[in-house]
């Protein structure tokens, strides 16, 4: 895999240079709640800027249905990367037609520019090849270089991430380069003990990598909606929690696994409960009550770990090698149901070993709950490419950059 700095070492002034980010950050109306992931392309952007290439940066951003929908529009985002840059970049309001051809033509060397929601055509997410590779073509149209640098896209073979690069040279950006050098650090190179926590609202989200971690990982410490039917697995009754009732053949399976193989999995031992879903708009007190795990009334529903199960997994966490986190251990949303959350990141800042926080709503709390971003070893942009990677999938945005 070729890097941006060999095409740096080349000459790129006066290049247009195609750069695929990932620019899906949380709106709030047209008001950005997180920018981490404009931040995160911001070292590439630069790079390539300040070397004189003219710069085209492209994202999806939501699940707009292959048509234009203002509720998808990357404007924001557009102007957020410009706030960042402290330089101008200039907007298309389209993807490939008229305005993006204006836009790109009209850039002069050093200046970047943002073209509008790959989403809003059709062609990006086609599972029919031949209309992903005719919206491949019109993209490489706008460019004679292709940079890989959106990380939280890579697992899907769509027409920017996998089709395109085929047609240009292409290189990966600062953020991928990174990326994928942490996730070997978790699968090749891995400093023990290896703990990860895993939490999220859904264990079939996680089954497949928890598969993987069996045979990989010294502790998993479970906690988030997945816990619950981890609990009931166990024989507990789990009230009105999240349960997937279906996914309970295959926890109990893994947990008689991790005992044969002496991987130890933590599940809590109390939680926080309610009798209803807090309110996360007002977020108005939700007086929750704290009990036994095993012993959740019917009629309430659990809501974060209480606090000896963060006690729990921060002792678990006190001596890590490594340690990846993927997924909060509550509502941490609300105020009422965030420590469980909290606790983790404080032990993994307080852990000696190598922490990566895997990206999705992990790397939302961490922002959220106030933490310096900096105390960590790495906060990954892509929860979802990060699981598959370590579920041992092929990507499908790094296999294309791949010579």
């Amino acid at each position: 895999m070729k890097t941006i700095d060999e095409l740096l070492a080349e000459s790129v002034a006066g290049r247009r240079v195609f750069v695929r980010a990932d620019l899906n950050v949380p709106l709030d109306g047209t008001t950005i709640t997180d920018d981490g992931r404009i931040r995160a392309v911001l070292p590439t952007v630069k790079a390539l800027a300040e070397a004189g290439a003219r710069v085209v940066v492209a994202s999806h951003l939501g699940r707009p249905k292959g048509a234009p929908d203002p509720a998808f529009s990357l404007a924001p985002a557009a102007a957020r990367l410009g706030e960042l840059l402290g330089a101008d970049v200039a907007f298309a309001t389209d993807t490939v037609g008229e305005s993006a051809q204006a836009v790109v033509a009209g850039l002069a060397d050093g200046q970047v520019a943002v073209v509008e929601n790959l989403r809003f055509n059709a062609g990006e997410t086609s599972k029919d090849d031949a209309e992903r590779a005719a919206f491949a073509d019109q993209l490489a149209a706008l460019a004679d270089v292709y940079v890989g640098d959106g990380f939280g896209a890579v697992h899907r073979g769509h027409a920017s991430v996998y089709d395109l690069p085929a047609r240009l040279p292409h290189y990966a950006g600062y953020l991928i380069a990174t990326e994928v050098g942490v996730l070997k650090k978790l699968t090749e190179d891995v400093k023990r003990p290896y703990v990860v926590a895993l939490g999220g609202a859904k264990v079939s989200d996680k089954l497949a990598v928890i598969d993987q971690l069996l045979a990989k990982a010294d502790r998993l410490l479970i906690g988030g909606g997945m816990a619950y039917t981890f609990l009931k697995a166990k024989g507990h009754e789990v009230g009105i929690s999240l349960l997937q009732e279906d996914q309970i053949p295959a926890v109990t399976e893994y947990l008689e696994r991790a005992e044969k193989s002496g991987v130890e999995i933590v599940l809590p031992v109390d939680v926080l409960v309610a009798g209803e879903f807090p309110d996360l708009k007002t977020k108005a007190p939700a007086n929750p009550t704290t009990v036994a795990a095993d012993a959740i009334p019917a009629d309430q529903e659990g809501l974060d770990i209480g606090p000896e199960t963060r006690k729990l997994y921060a002792s678990k966490l006190a001596d890590a090698g490594t340690v990846f986190w993927n997924g909060p251990m509550g509502v941490f949303e609300h105020p009422d149901y965030a420590e469980g959350t909290r606790a983790v990141a404080q032990a993994l800042i307080d852990s000696p070993g190598f922490t990566v926080v895997g990206g999705g709503d992990s790397a939302a709390a961490v922002r959220t709950l106030g933490f310096d971003e900096t105390a960590f070893g790495h906060i990954s942009t892509g929860g979802g490419a990060s699981l598959e990677y370590l579920e041992g999938k092929t990507l499908p945005g790094l296999a294309a950059l791949e010579d």
